[in-house]
């Protein structure tokens, strides 16, 4: 059988991914679905390992980089789960205070893909912070199906307040300069936008391809925004026309990139939506704005 190539793959497929990988359709009704497009060689069980991420192989920052010092903590969430874990990571060979970043995973608790962004963001000089939601079910179970169905189970407001309570901990971390950042994906690009709205302090946020807050809660916005959407996100997209009139209206400080023919998700080295072009230039941007930002 012939390896599958991303350009061989229909949008149509991607788009069925997206609705399944944000619970719009059970994995039965998506297996289905995608039969329609298994023909000429192409089986549901070769699309379907195509589609689903690699984390393996994909890993840029192993766990162990000499280069870090990076661990599991706790911190309390009073008004959150009350106690959530988190990696905290830092370079090795820091010297002084450091500026911070919240790295907020997708719908699926703290994969090892988010494990490895924080890694990067640690290593161009910061100190990072990413949280598990899971954590009061039980943590990451070690793969995204179930790992999005935890997700489901929790309130995203209440998730929204672990997350401030992550800000709260690094704002107090001896090693941290009290300038924090954050930056999400998808559910946490949506809690990379809301944290911009509900902290005054926070010194940056960066929400790739994320919901969009309500047109009342961007005066509250003081925080500068990057925002990075994928031209064919049209779900996440139809958010943005009333979100950027706010946010002009309002003069808020943001700078927003649409990336030409990159799906959701464009930024996720461990699956076929990766856009690499799309993804090194928006990683590029983004540190190089918290390093402007944070320092």
């Amino acid at each position: 059988m012939s390896t599958i190539k991303k350009e061989d793959i229909k949008q149509e497929v991607f788009d069925l991914y997206d609705d399944y990988a944000h619970n719009r359709i059970d994995r039965r009704d998506f297996v289905q679905k995608l039969s329609t497009y298994a023909v000429g060689g192409v089986t549901v069980a070769s699309l379907m390992s195509f589609l689903m991420p690699d984390y393996k192989g994909a890993i840029q920052i192993g766990p162990n980089d000499p280069r870090l010092k990076s661990e599991f903590i706790t911190y309390p969430s009073p008004k959150g789960a009350g106690t959530i874990k988190a990696l905290l990571s830092k370079p090795a060979d820091a010297k002084g205070k450091l500026g911070g970043i919240v790295v907020v995973h997708e719908n699926r608790g703290l994969n090892p893909h988010i494990e490895d962004v924080a890694r990067r963001a640690a290593l161009a000089g910061f100190i990072t912070i990413a949280p598990d939601m899971l954590t009061p079910l039980g943590g990451y179970p070690g793969n995204d199906d179930q790992g999005r169905e935890l997700q489901s189970k929790r309130d995203r407001n209440e998730m929204l307040e672990d997350f401030i309570a992550a800000y709260d901990y690094l704002k107090a971390n001896k090693d941290c300069n009290g300038k924090i950042g954050v930056v999400g994906f998808c559910f946490g690009g949506w809690i990379a936008n809301m944290m911009a709205v509900r902290i005054p302090t926070l010194s940056a946020a960066v929400p790739f391809y994320g919901g969009q807050p309500t047109a009342e809660d961007v005066p509250k916005i003081n925080a500068p925004l990057l925002l990075h959407y994928g031209e064919l996100d049209t779900r996440v997209n139809e958010g943005w026309p009333a979100y950027e009139a706010a946010l002009k209206a309002n003069k808020k400080d943001y700078t927003a990139y649409m990336y030409a023919n990159a799906n959701h998700g464009f930024h996720n080295d461990t699956t076929p939506r990766y856009d690499k072009a799309s993804a090194e230039l928006a990683w590029t941007r983004t540190i190089d704005f918290f390093k402007q930002k944070l320092k």
